[in-house]
């Protein structure tokens, strides 16, 4: 009962991304011609749990999607989720915060 408590605390969009996430999970592993054993073998997980991961299960840590994502060689673009580089709204925030230019008296 606690998992589906926490599944209903999350914003609709956390849980659509999470299913997303999943079923593009689903998708590289079958592109690959990868049985859900011998990921699951790889990842170090039961079959269960990577069903579980290929559904978006927002219940399941985020290191197992990690590791998952690293099985199927996807594990790079996990650090490009937060880049301050690539947060516009961040980066708006941080521009306003910058001093204005003085002007000269001349």
């Amino acid at each position: 009962m606690r998992s589906s408590q926490s599944q209903n605390a999350l914003p609709l969009a956390v849980r659509k991304a999470l299913r997303k996430l999943g079923g593009d999970i689903q998708v590289a592993r079958k592109r690959r011609r990868l049985t859900m054993t011998i990921v699951a073998e790889r990842a170090f997980i039961s079959r269960n749990t990577l069903t579980r991961v290929e559904r978006g299960d927002p219940a399941v840590a985020l290191g197992i999607y990690a590791t998952v994502l690293f099985v199927l060689g996807l594990a790079e673009r996990l650090g490009d989720l937060a880049d301050p580089f690539s947060d516009a709204v961040g980066l708006s925030l941080e521009a306003e915060r910058l001093p204005q230019r003085a002007r000269s008296g001349s």
